[in-house]
């Protein structure tokens, strides 16, 4: 039997954002438990829990000054407890994020490393020397902007922060520090989780020589607006000795059966991150599966959606991935593609279609079942570190971050009594759940249907998926069921707000699938903007194609593809 998050739909709540409980205008636990039925009603496997842990909130909660606690913000381990077991009633597995690369500097560990060169802990962040002339060890450049050193008059040394400075990094080459965080992780099994989401895996570990990064290949002479991403980040990030860490991790939560995951997130270069992703899932003793930017950026076309799955597959033929469109890092999809689509609704509904007919796992982050667009912060509005560093050219992430809009009848939107922490602005408000939930024309409805038929098809959870021959801006594909039933689907996409004609040939609509400004006649399906459709290859086909080439039908022969 398929372990569950093979084909996962992983629903990601931002506790901040998601319902608050108690008038302080942040999002909770206990506001998470009461709204815990509008996941299990979508139809989702399993919920993604960000960071929850004591911290000082310098990033929202990303730099943990307690792993094995709850913060008073959110609850308490009591209100994790019956967030737990409500969610497991329901159906739902229990993923909580992880940051094992740093800590705040508020950490019981860092301040006792910091208070000496000689104590158990000196050696479980990382340290070095000045240079002779007391400039930085090297030239590593931090995530948030600026050097990733900072100096500590105490032990008159820098220590390394990828972050924040208020973010060490762990030194996890010290074998006890990997101890240590794997006894983080044996805390939350025995508590009942069913996985962590890994943050920054592939920053675990460092060039334990300290050598400078290699600058990176640009076509523009302008510097970018963060100068981070002027470097090739070989020395800081990605190093082969994670793998080692990750198979310890594996054979840990392997202990606790089967049915515990962990998935992580690679960040960092496009260039190399789906090779990071691929060799990090590949094999049973690693992570059960990751994801990467790759389709958490601008590009939106064919060309970019077939190569990462081709790459990913070539890369790792036996591992499995994770793809998602949008999460609490990222400008929302609807409002980062939207030059893509004809309106917002058409665009939701066809990513959504998308996201949930790829071969692997599933991220859906909150609010894109309502087609949530990004929120247009001011200034004076902001609390994100490299959105305030960085404007106006980069408005930093807290617009994808703004709480969930529950109900337009209610005050903020029925998220909180008091004032939100981030403001609720008109658009998102317009969008809110129950003015959703009853109309079988919504988004919201409509992606119910959509991870509705995702479930009733094999082929769409765990099938290969091999792309047919098409021109822009068509993608066209075809999952086959996995041992043990089920039945074929094709899957075909305009991605453009203009329509297009494509030959299909001996293939028929699906009756309960999904599908959008769709017409299939006897030899051709025409596509309004951003259109799809999901096919069935008529009984005794032998040769169903799919083909389209420069906006003309064409004649010749047309297998599939591999593509996975």
């Amino acid at each position: 039997m398929e372990s569950w998050w093979r084909g996962a739909v992983i629903y990601q709540i931002y506790p901040r954002s998601f319902q608050d409980s108690d008038g302080d205008g942040v999002g909770d636990l206990p506001g998470i438990l009461r709204r815990l039925d509008h996941v299990a009603d979508l139809g989702a496997d399993a919920v993604w829990l960000s960071p929850i842990f004591p911290s000082p909130m310098l990033d929202m909660g990303y730099d943990v000054s307690d792993y094995t606690d709850i913060d008073p913000l959110f609850g308490s381990l009591a209100d994790f407890d019956a967030l737990l077991a409500r969610a497991h009633q329901l159906g739902l597995k229990v993923i909580i994020d992880q940051v094992l690369s740093h800590t705040s500097d508020r950490h019981p560990w860092f301040i006792e490393s910091r208070s000496s060169r000689v104590n158990p802990k000196a050696d479980w962040y990382v340290w070095a020397d000045p240079k002779r002339d007391g400039s930085l060890p090297n030239n590593w450049l931090a995530v948030f902007g600026g050097p990733a050193w900072d100096w500590d008059p105490t032990r008159r040394q820098y220590y390394l922060h990828n972050f924040l400075a208020a973010q060490p990094d762990l030194n996890l080459h010290n074998r006890a520090v990997q101890d240590a965080l794997l006894g983080v992780l044996r805390f939350w099994l025995e508590r009942g989780v069913d996985g962590f989401r890994l943050d920054t895996v592939n920053f675990y570990f460092h060039d334990a020589d300290l050598r400078p990064n290699p600058p990176l290949r640009r076509q523009d002479a302008m510097p970018p607006v963060n100068p981070y991403e002027m470097q090739d980040h070989t020395r800081s990030r990605d190093q082969p000795d994670n793998i080692a860490f990750l198979k310890r991790m594996r054979a840990l939560l392997d202990s606790y059966g089967p049915d515990h995951v962990l998935l992580g997130e690679v960040g960092g270069a496009k260039h190399r991150a789906l090779k990071v992703m691929a060799d990090y899932t590949k094999g049973d003793d690693r992570l059960h599966m990751a994801y990467s930017f790759d389709m958490l950026g601008p590009e939106f076309d064919a060309g970019h959606f077939r190569s990462r799955l081709e790459t990913y597959v070539r890369a790792a033929p036996d591992g499995w991935p994770c793809w998602a469109f949008s999460n609490h890092d990222v400008i929302r999809h609807a409002t980062r593609w939207a030059e893509h689509g004809s309106d917002r609704d058409a665009l939701a509904r066809q990513t959504g279609a998308l996201l949930l007919s790829l071969r692997g796992s599933v991220c859906l982050y909150q609010g894109e079942e309502l087609g949530l667009t990004e929120a247009e912060l001011a200034f004076e509005e902001l609390t994100d570190p490299p959105g305030i560093r960085f404007w106006p050219d980069y408005k930093g992430r807290d617009g994808c971050r703004t709480p969930m809009p529950w109900d337009d009848a209610e005050a903020e939107a029925g998220f909180t009594s008091g004032k939100p922490w981030l403001p609720i602005k008109a658009p998102q408000r317009a969008d809110h759940v129950a003015g959703q939930v009853d109309d079988p024309d919504s988004i919201l409805s409509f992606y119910r249907d959509m991870i509705a038929f995702r479930r009733a098809e094999p082929a769409l959870v765990r099938g290969p998926l091999r792309a047919f021959r098409a021109d822009e801006p068509v993608l066209a594909f075809e999952r086959t069921p996995p041992a043990g039933g089920g039945a074929p689907v094709a899957a075909v996409f305009n991605l453009s707000p203009a329509s297009v004609d494509v030959e299909c040939r001996h293939f028929e609509a699906i009756e309960h699938a999904p599908a959008q400004a769709a017409e299939l006649g006897k030899s051709s399906l025409s596509l309004g903007p951003n259109g799809f459709a999901f096919l069935r290859p008529t009984k005794g086909a032998v040769r169903s194609r799919i083909r389209y080439r420069n906006g003309r039908s064409s004649g010749s022969a047309g297998q599939p593809a591999a593509a996975s």
